[in-house]
């Protein structure tokens, strides 16, 4: 049963003062993600007009658009920005700012002003890198790969290097400010078993965050007392030692790929749950693979030096450890696929993202089987086909995820709806042009085209004319919503409280909320999605 409660304009959160003061210094949680929300999408096109930058170059196997030293800080501004400035900060900070009070029954996070705090900081890191651009660009790669960026690049590393430092304080705020929510604001009601898988996905992965992000603060700091001070850390000169910085980088920066993947899953097991109108099977299971996924991601960090001459025993142990968080990620996608299973799905705007991101997710995760198997690493390492592997993870996962969310949740952050024609045209035009850009380079990978070069043999040109044709279509696919997502804040139909009769307290606060949220605070008397329930009483009432 769809709501029709409205909020009254005048305690609306959006409509509660429209100066440039109120919004940069409010402690709402909910303009604090609309904060996030434009700054990241400034920072996304500025890392994908990188991207386009270098693919231009990659239609050719001469260098004829750009020179080598050029390409290099291309790809190293499209790595920092995309990573450090997008894919972490993006279902998190916009979504999770956004949902995570509302889910559980609160007012607002636990700490509003560190919450405003994490949000300066975010934007304090980013004007770093942007400045680092500005003035030369750095050409080390966005790993920072030591001693070549602690002693010997001539480019701007420590301004690069200082923004990923800073908005590492940001993404530790926004962990601690999760955790202490989730365990202390809990409305009546809502035991941990209740809770939405949402908040299970935020949770692991604000336990990564505080547990790893200070071990690449760390590493970047000795870059930094190696480069301004000349002590011997990493460079063999002076007697360090380089593969110091990739066990502390790695260690930090694998399970940074669940920061940026689990968050998306949490986005996916609502969106199945709402539109396959059931409880998400095996809910425990999937909860605790949230955990399992945040605990064994800490261990396998190994596998990305198979070849930095580590021992045999220790590759062995790493890749078997590398197999085993595949366990959990197995599970989100075979439970998901249970709960559609004899499900009345809705191919919605935000199904269709869910669903690409199940089949992206799951060949990103098949690839990297590959990847954490010795022998085949040892083939492809430093080749296209990682480059593949990363973005089937990254993009195929965390953005479709996060579009995902943005079209699920976004009548209930603006109050409007979107053109649903456009927005399922634009899900499946990303499908399209993601697996044309990428699929292509698994094949060049494995016929050995190495990465971070701008020339390349012939016979791999065809590969890269298909890689940039997808590309160009990924390109459109991601403005499109951007254009109907404006033209809805003025045109878009009013968004009742609940428009996809979806269950869970953010969907029982007025579309957009009040600024306190709710009314009164809930009471929570019912397990998480149950929509089984509900279909289970109508068709005994058709019976009776």
């Amino acid at each position: 049963m769809t709501t029709e409660l409205l909020a009254p304009p005048e305690r609306n959160y959006l409509s509660a003062g429209y100066t440039a003061r109120s919004w940069l210094l409010t402690v709402d949680h909910k303009r604090i993600a609309i904060l996030y929300m434009v700054s990241i999408t400034l920072f996304f096109f500025v890392g994908g007009a990188a991207a386009v930058l270098f693919r231009l170059e990659l239609m050719t196997p001469e260098g004829d658009l750009v020179i080598s030293e050029t390409y290099n800080k291309l790809f190293t501004l499209h790595g920092i920005v995309m990573i450090f400035l997008f894919l972490i900060p993006a279902v998190p900070a916009v979504l999770g700012n956004f949902l995570v009070p509302l889910m559980i029954g609160a007012r607002d996070l636990a700490f509003p002003r560190i919450n405003l705090l994490s949000w300066y900081l975010f934007m304090l890191g980013g004007a770093l890198v942007m400045w680092s651009t500005f003035v030369g660009g750095v050409d080390t790669g966005w790993t920072f790969y030591t001693p070549y960026s602690s002693t010997y690049a001539n480019t701007n590393v420590m301004l690069a290097a200082l923004g990923a430092f800073v908005t590492g304080f940001s993404s530790i705020l926004t962990g601690l400010n999760f955790i202490v929510t989730v365990h202390t604001m809990r409305a009546p009601g809502l035991r941990w078993f209740r809770l939405p898988l949402f908040i299970w996905a935020h949770y692991a992965t604000s336990l990564i965050m505080i547990l790893g992000t200070p071990v690449v603060a760390a590493a970047i700091f000795l870059v930094a007392l190696e480069r301004g001070l000349g002590i011997g850390i990493f460079d063999p000169k002076l007697g360090g030692d380089p593969l110091l910085f990739q066990h502390l980088f790695w260690f930090y920066s694998h399970p940074a790929v669940y920061i940026m993947v689990l968050p998306s899953m949490g986005v996916v097991s609502e969106i199945i749950a709402c539109f396959s109108r059931k409880r998400i099977f095996g809910y425990r299971f999937v909860a605790m693979s949230s955990m399992a996924i945040a605990v064994i991601g800490f261990f396998v960090w190994g596998h990305h030096m198979f070849v930095s001459g580590q021992s045999v025993y220790a590759g062995l142990v790493f890749s078997f450890l590398s197999m085993l968080v595949a366990i959990p990620s197995a599970i989100k996608v075979f439970n998901w696929t249970a709960t559609m299973h004899k499900g009345h799905v809705w191919l919605s705007t935000p199904m269709l993202y869910a669903l690409g991101f199940i089949g992206l997710f799951t060949m990103g995760g098949l690839t990297g089987l590959f990847l954490a198997t010795v022998a085949v690493d040892v083939h492809v390492h430093d080749t296209y086909f990682v480059v593949a592997h990363f973005h089937y993870i990254m993009v195929g996962g965390s953005v479709m995820g996060y579009l995902g969310g943005l079209h699920f949740w976004w009548p209930k952050i603006t109050g409007r709806m979107y053109p649903e024609w456009w927005g399922r045209f634009s899900a499946v035009l990303v499908f399209f042009g993601f697996n044309l850009t990428f699929f292509p380079q698994f094949v060049v990978g494995y016929l050995g085209m190495p990465r971070r070069y701008h020339t390349y043999p012939e016979e791999f040109q065809i590969y890269n004319v298909m890689s940039t044709a997808g590309a160009s279509i990924l390109g459109v696919a991601y403005l499109i919503p951007l254009i109907y997502f404006i033209w809805s804040l003025k045109y878009g139909p009013r968004a009742t409280a609940n428009p996809w009769d979806a269950r869970g307290l953010e969907w029982e606060a007025a579309s957009p909320p009040i600024t306190q949220n709710f009314e009164t605070t809930p009471i929570v008397t019912t397990d998480a999605y149950p929509y089984a329930e509900d279909e289970q009483r109508t068709e005994e009432t058709l019976l009776v």
